[in-house]
């Protein structure tokens, strides 16, 4: 079974009203750096790319909560938490 396949299998419920748990404090800091580990060290694929408008994007919603974008970055750029209870990745097993 590939990656993608597994991680269809994992429910997220998102919380409007507190929004992402994971936000870029300056996109300035981002765009600045060279390795950009966050775009290719997170197992679901969160942080992208958007060439058009020049910034990296967060699709929070499929966020599995390792929290190893917060570690890789090396200018401590990303604000990583826990989303408020009841939201966020829902694990299926079987």
């Amino acid at each position: 079974m590939r990656l993608e396949d597994k991680l269809y299998l994992d429910g997220y419920k998102i919380d409007e009203i507190g929004g992402s748990h994971l936000v870029i404090k300056d996109m300035s800091v981002c765009l600045n750096c060279e390795l950009q580990q966050c775009l290719y060290i997170c197992p679901s694929g969160v942080y992208d790319f958007d060439a058009e408008r020049g910034e990296i994007e967060v699709n929070y919603d499929a966020c599995l909560e390792c929290g190893t974008c917060r570690i890789a970055c090396q200018y401590s750029n990303i604000d990583w938490r826990y989303p408020r209870g009841g939201f966020g990745v829902s694990y299926k097993f079987g």
